[in-house]
């Protein structure tokens, strides 16, 4: 279990107490922190029912905070960062190429509350051990740990515009502000439990008001979420359960308040994938992890902006004499590569496809043979005028043309494909498991399995709220432009 770490003493903060301004009660912190030494914890994942051995250890100045399996050959690392979110039911899953790292939201929220911006965890399993349900062990093993500044400055981004966002029943809106604050309400069904609360973050705030609040679900959740191969390690020691208008607990509520005080928690922690602490004030209603990671790649977007400006408006140099067609083929290689997030105009010049067959709106992340993509599913879609009418349903079909065209996409890594077609050829072990209404943002999913001279195979998935509705094992072959 974890090392003894209650009734320590305050753990010592080196010279960090004179990288502060302090202004009243509040502290701003100027230069990044680490820990200052480590700390381990054993225990089960909430969704997994594994035994796992987690470890916190320092990081130098820039590292960010990264994840490492040492269960696996190599011990791969993954980032925290919004790019490699791959899925968002019930919890925040990050992934890079085939390794997956579950439930990481608590932590991550530990690590952003108590101000530490560098820090490598160790993990032998793919998912953290769910402790009681809230951030209270990770802070505990913090504090064992200490915390130590470093010489590089710590940047904040403060928000220059607000950003509003509505996903499924959530409602989330940023606006500029001079550290983070957060205002959340929450409900169950029928408005049960409706709560608000609303606090600006600190260290000292994290502690007192957040880091102890615990995960819950409802009654009527829980077989659904066990058919479902979630849950196998949940019990009463480390989530509350509601049940019509009772609480189930093995302790009295820790805050009056404490469902809307977890969801900020894991707000906290989701708005960590950012890279960097920011200044806004978050304002959500009825918030969930989907949501949450899409304001925080709607605030990396923000953050990036400006570079991109700089570039658009930049005076022209001798390459731009280039022709036509070389300038947008090399333009198609800059933008297609690992890390990148591709918009509608970005995508426009990679794909030829064209309203009203692209089925593409926003590229999320690119990394290694691995891509992830967004198609906002809206009323005025074409087919919905006969696929059905009083009864919109999108076609399985484009499902599928949504991830050919994505793999496509990924397939342009390669120069020497630029200004090719990816024409089907096969589709096999299709599934369609659930509809695609009006309102939807479909999230599709590709991993490119096979790339062999002009044919390529990939395993896609289609996802509304991180609950996959469609996916396939597609061939394709690539084609020049005029063959066609």
């Amino acid at each position: 279990m974890r090392k003894k770490a209650a009734n320590l003493p305050k753990p010592s903060l080196g010279n960090s107490l004179e990288k502060r301004l302090v202004f009243g009660l509040k502290t701003h912190v100027l230069n990044q922190q680490t820990l200052a030494g480590q700390a381990s914890y054993s225990g089960i994942g909430l969704h997994s029912g594994s035994k796992v051995m987690m470890t916190f250890l320092p990081a130098p100045p820039n590292h960010g905070l990264r994840f490492r399996r040492v269960d696996l050959d190599g011990q791969p690392e993954i980032e925290a960062v919004v790019e490699n979110v791959s899925d968002t039911n019930r919890s925040t899953t990050l992934s890079k190429g085939n390794v997956k790292l579950h439930t990481v939201e608590h932590v991550l929220a530990a690590f952003a509350g108590s101000g530490i911006d560098n820090a490598l965890v160790e993990l032998d399993a793919n998912e953290p051990p769910i402790a009681d349900g809230s951030s209270l062990e990770y802070c505990r093993m913090i504090e064992s740990a200490g915390i130590a500044a470093q010489d590089e400055a710590r940047e904040t981004y403060s928000l220059e515009a607000p950003i509003d966002l509505q996903n499924g029943d959530t409602q989330m809106t940023a606006f500029p502000h001079d550290r983070l604050k957060i205002t959340c309400t929450s409900a169950g069904g029928n408005g049960r439990f409706t709560q608000l609360f609303s606090v600006e973050i600190s260290p000292d705030t994290w502690r007192a008001e957040i880091s102890r609040a615990r995960t819950f679900c409802y009654y009527e959740e829980i077989e659904h979420l066990y058919k479902n191969g979630l849950i196998k390690g949940g019990s009463l020691e480390n989530a509350v359960v509601i049940r019509d208008d009772a609480v189930l607990t093995n302790e009295p509520l820790r805050y009056s308040d404490e469902f809307v005080r977890h969801k900020i928690l894991d707000i906290i922690g989701d708005l960590s994938l950012i890279g960097r602490p920011i200044g806004a004030h978050i304002v959500a209603v009825l918030p969930s992890h989907a949501a949450n990671c899409e304001m925080a790649r709607r605030i990396v977007a923000q953050i990036r902006k400006p570079a991109q400006a700089a570039q658009t408006f930049a005076p022209p140099t001798a390459n731009d004499q280039q022709p036509k067609v070389a300038v947008e083929e090399k333009a198609a290689e800059s933008i297609v590569q690992d890390g990148a997030q591709l918009d509608v105009n970005q995508i426009m010049k990679v794909l030829p496809h064209r309203y009203p067959f692209l089925m593409v709106d926003r590229v999320i992340s690119i990394d290694g043979n691995h891509i992830i993509a967004q198609k906002n599913v809206t009323i005025n879609e074409p087919y919905f005028q006969g696929h059905f009418p009083n009864h919109p349903i999108m076609p399985g079909v484009l499902q599928l043309e949504a991830i050919a065209q994505v793999a496509g996409i990924l397939m342009l890594k390669k120069a020497e494909n630029f200004g090719k077609l990816a024409y089907f050829m096969a589709a096999e072990n299709v599934k369609w498991r659930k509809p695609v209404l009006p309102g939807d943002t479909l999230t599709i999913d590709v991993e490119l399995t096979k790339s062999r001279g002009k044919i390529g195979k990939a395993v896609g998935k289609c996802l509304v709220n991180g609950e996959q509705v469609s996916g396939a094992l597609i061939t394709f072959m690539l084609i020049d432009n005029d063959e066609s």
